[in-house]
């Protein structure tokens, strides 16, 4: 069986992605968390994984890291990653690759927090371009393919690249268009998207350099987090 190693959920955006496609998609894999600030965890993983960072999937002996990459490593044994006819498949690819290296003020001012709800400072021109980019490339796969998903009937990788977005738009208050805000709302009602999210509502830890992040960009306007663990005395 798989072994997907993740960080804390209410943080990570990139492990989300494979664990969301694998679970929508009932490919099994053992989950194994590496928390934040827990250094002989992340000793551990250095040791298996040459970069060190998560997502990162074991398959016996053979290890992937990045999350792109182990979609694509899935993709070679499990068909419904992508999808089967071939401008579908070549748009989801593209998009998901768009995801991964680009939208980056979207990324540094609305960083993944699943359990708050800010509201920005501000908007600035460069976050407005992320958002109409968005929702432009949201909109030509829905009515490309038809939906509800970006390439189709079927969730699949595309899908999953953009989960953590549905989150950041949830946290963040973020209005789109309204067949994009309606896709977002989609992808948080999917079975393993609440599953996620409950799992990073209860979840004790804070991670200081993820909070400090989250507020300096807006104004803390409620935090849905079960109460922190106190210290050890």
């Amino acid at each position: 069986m798989y072994q997907l190693y993740i960080t804390n959920k209410n943080y990570s955006s990139w492990s989300l992605r494979p664990w969301v496609l694998m679970s929508e998609l009932g490919i099994d894999f053992q989950e194994q968390m590496t928390p934040f600030g827990d250094a002989a965890a992340w000793e551990a993983l250095r040791r298996s994984f040459p970069n060190g960072k998560v997502p990162c999937l074991a398959d016996g002996e053979i290890r992937v890291w990045d999350s792109l990459a182990i979609m694509e490593y899935l993709a070679e044994r499990h068909t419904a990653v992508w999808p089967r006819e071939v401008a579908a498949r070549a748009w989801a690819r593209s998009a998901a690759a768009e995801m991964h290296s680009g939208f980056a003020e979207l990324r540094e001012r609305c960083s993944m927090s699943c359990g708050v709800r800010v509201r920005l400072h501000e908007r600035p021109a460069a976050l407005e371009r992320d958002l109409a980019r968005l929702t432009a490339l949201w909109l030509e796969g829905l009515r490309r393919f038809g939906g509800p998903f970006l390439a189709g009937e079927r969730f699949g990788a595309v899908d999953a690249c953009f989960a953590p977005v549905a989150f950041r738009i949830q946290s963040y208050g973020l209005a789109l268009d309204a067949a994009a805000s309606a896709y977002a709302r989609r992808l948080l009602q999917l079975r393993s998207m609440q599953a996620w999210y409950a799992a990073a509502l209860a979840e004790p830890l804070r991670d200081a350099p993820h909070e400090t992040q989250v507020l300096s960009q807006g104004a803390l306007l409620q935090d849905l987090r079960q109460v922190p663990a106190p210290p050890r005395p």
